[in-house]
């Protein structure tokens, strides 16, 4: 979730984008931005019971990491922040959205207000991100069945309609997580590596047939 020509992808050293307002106090969706870079800041205080892809169903508030992933015998370094969509990372939202290489929208798939957010991230995505920035739309916490409302239907249609990747997603389970970082790795790792005998990576195509219970939609 800088341009370059070296096996790093921007995947997440960059604030993920803030929450935005949501109705009855729900916690919005929220970016995962993604790019290159070498240092950390700390993270924030630890909070419980939310989900993100950092694993375990919880998350930091300032949640920052690096991740090395093993692409067709290369090296890939995803540097990843995750704001849990927080409004009070709004103002600065903006700027990291223009220097960012990929964008992950995780909603919660019983939180049907994160669900209804997803549009409006799109609207600033559109209006602040690069042109070429690498999107995929995830719903995560399937895990929990029985509080689950936002059906996976829903999340395809939204896909579609988009043109964007998407894959449902479990923090606790590790459904499909790692999954997600490979498919933006393999697609950042294209556009800046590719040479002209290696076969075009098809992002879509991928998360379709590697993901398991995924679905990717295609405009």
């Amino acid at each position: 979730m800088s341009r370059k020509k070296t096996s790093k992808s921007k995947a997440g050293s960059v604030p993920a984008a803030s929450a935005l307002p949501s109705p009855n106090g729900a916690r919005p969706a929220r970016p995962g931005t993604a790019r290159s870079g070498h240092e950390a800041p700390p993270n924030g205080p630890q909070q419980r019971g939310r989900p993100s892809l950092g694993g375990g169903g919880d998350f930091y508030d300032v949640a920052f990491k690096n991740k090395v992933l093993d692409v067709d015998g290369m090296k890939v370094k995803l540097q990843i922040w995750d704001t849990a969509g927080q409004e009070r990372f709004r103002s600065v939202t903006h700027a990291y959205y223009r220097d960012a290489h990929a964008l992950l929208l995780l909603y919660d798939v019983t939180n049907k207000a994160s669900f209804d957010n997803i549009q409006a991230w799109l609207t600033e995505i559109q209006e602040y991100a690069q042109d070429d920035v690498v999107l995929m739309l995830l719903g995560n916490k399937v895990d929990s069945a029985q509080e689950r409302v936002v059906k996976r239907e829903d999340g395809e249609k939204l896909a579609k309609e988009y043109g964007l990747p998407y894959m449902e997603t479990s923090a606790k389970t590790g459904l499909n997580v790692d999954l997600a970082f490979t498919a933006i790795a393999k697609e950042l790792k294209q556009r800046t590596m590719k040479a002209p005998s290696e076969p075009h990576f098809r992002l879509h195509d991928y998360v379709k047939q590697e993901g398991r219970g995924a679905s990717c939609c295609q405009s």
